[in-house]
C-alpha cells in the first residue's frame, strides 16, 4: 500500500507529543487493515472518509481518501471537530 500525506497533515503531526503519535499510528494501522472503516462523506467532500478515534480523552477526526485502483491511502487532515470540515473543504 502506498501512503501519501498532505502538507497540512505533516504540519499537524509535528505538533503532536510522542504518546499522541503512538495513538495516531494505531489509528492509521486500523485504516490500513480495513480502509472502509471511516464514515464516507457526501456533497463537497464526496470520496473522503473520516475515521473518529479518541486521543487522550478527546475525540479526534482523521480524514483520508482510499483509492482501490492504485491501492493508495492519502491522509488529508487530523484534528478536533471544531472547524474540521470547513478546513477540509479548503484542502480538497
Amino acid at each position: 500500500m502506498h501512503i501519501i500525506q498532505t502538507h497540512k497533515f505533516k504540519r499537524t503531526i509535528k505538533k503532536l507529543k510522542p504518546n499522541q503519535k503512538k495513538l495516531l499510528d494505531k489509528a492509521i494501522k486500523i485504516i490500513i487493515n480495513t480502509p472502509d472503516i471511516g464514515d464516507e462523506k457526501i456533497g463537497d467532500l464526496i470520496g473522503v472518509r473520516v475515521y473518529k478515534f479518541t486521543m487522550i480523552n478527546q475525540l479526534t477526526l482523521l480524514a483520508y481518501i482510499y483509492e482501490i485502483d492504485t491501492i493508495t491511502l492519502t491522509l488529508l487532515d487530523l484534528g478536533s471537530h471544531k472547524n474540521f470540515y470547513r478546513d477540509l473543504k479548503k484542502i480538497i
